[in-house]
């Protein structure tokens, strides 16, 4: 297996720009694995595919501020420090661009006004971390999320007018510096048309890190340095999903953060309780613990979210999905249309 077995061509003219209003009517993809067969439908349709004791499992974490916009105290060069993961009061893992000359030490102001009064803040780098990563230190932290700005992908290039269009309707915990995708086509209306057809509506956290934001450059899959990222199922979670498996009734996941979540949760046989951060690259071949169908954007190539999508269905069959997709005008990405596989 190498990297290049998930790549794929996508005309830049595929890559949605501006998210579908409302939110539920994007495009759906059905994938049925058992026959090898697809269907094309609206996402609001999605209730047809669903059982009455079915359970629908979301990612509530929300997207932070975390792109900050400074410049270098020595040069006056612009500087975007991107925030990753908190180490402690004022202390942030980061993405800095560009990052190949920010050495230790380099000291970047962030000003701005807010309320009539002119603020500032000084971020200094003071360790490289891994990946290119660096470790800043902030003079407030308070301010942090008064001057930051929520981060769109960069294949995004339209500026977004309504910033909680890039949240999910039930975001809840802080945490993320990219949404979980999948969740941006539900509408509290299709949730309550959920739950009145008896489906069960189950909320864990995981908060989205680097791996989003970094493709997969090396050529064995195995030897790509998955990046953890913090998440947390609770005891009455854990319990419902449970329930839910001893009926015999379907575990649906509402995006890949939501399966990895699930399944790292399940790493010793059973959905236990958990609270960490975790670390698990599935991969074609993983065995899956816990899902029994998947909710999903179209994502990247060569992507980890790409190798996911294709260790639940097959890689063959997700690419040639794929070119259906662009076939047919579906539209890729964060903003883009969903699949739901079976």
């Amino acid at each position: 297996m190498k990297t290049s077995d998930f790549d794929y061509h996508l005309p830049a003219e595929h890559i949605a720009q501006i998210p579908t209003e409302p939110r539920d009517r994007s495009r759906l993809m059905i994938i049925h694995r058992n026959t090898n067969s697809l269907e094309h439908r609206y996402f609001y349709e999605i209730c047809n595919y669903l059982q009455d004791g079915d359970t629908l499992v979301f990612n509530n974490s929300r997207v932070i501020p975390a792109r900050i916009l400074g410049q270098r105290e020595d040069s006056g060069a612009k500087v975007e420090i991107l925030l990753l993961r908190r180490l402690g009061n004022a202390l942030w893992e980061t993405l800095v661009y560009p990052g190949r000359k920010t050495a230790v030490g380099t000291r970047i102001k962030i000003t701005s006004r807010l309320d009539d009064i002119d603020v500032k803040l000084i971020a200094e780098v003071i360790e490289h971390g891994e990946n290119g990563t660096r470790v800043v230190s902030f003079s407030e932290e308070s301010l942090l999320e008064k001057l930051g700005q929520v981060p769109l992908p960069p294949y995004i290039r339209t500026t977004l007018t309504e910033p909680e269009r890039y949240q999910t309707v039930y975001a809840e915990i802080n945490g993320s510096v990219a949404a979980p995708t999948a969740g941006l086509h539900f509408t509290p209306r299709l949730l309550n048309e959920l739950q009145h057809k008896g489906i069960q509506l189950a909320f864990v956290t995981l908060h989205i890190g680097l791996d989003t934001f970094r493709p997969v450059r090396v050529d064995e899959p195995s030897q790509h340095p998955i990046h953890k990222e913090y998440g947390e199922i609770t005891s009455e979670v854990a319990a419902l999903l449970t329930w839910t498996k001893k009926r015999g009734k379907k575990i649906i996941a509402v995006g890949t953060s939501t399966a990895r979540m699930l399944e790292a949760a399940a790493q010793a046989g059973t959905i236990q309780p958990f609270a960490g951060w975790i670390d698990l690259f599935i991969l074609p071949g993983y065995k899956f613990r816990v899902i029994d169908a998947l909710v999903t954007n179209f994502h990247l190539p060569r992507s980890t979210l790409l190798m996911l999508v294709s260790a639940f269905a097959s890689r063959d069959f997700i690419l040639r999905a794929y070119e259906q997709a662009k076939n047919l005008g579906y539209r890729f990405y964060s903003f883009g249309d969903a699949m739901l596989i079976f």
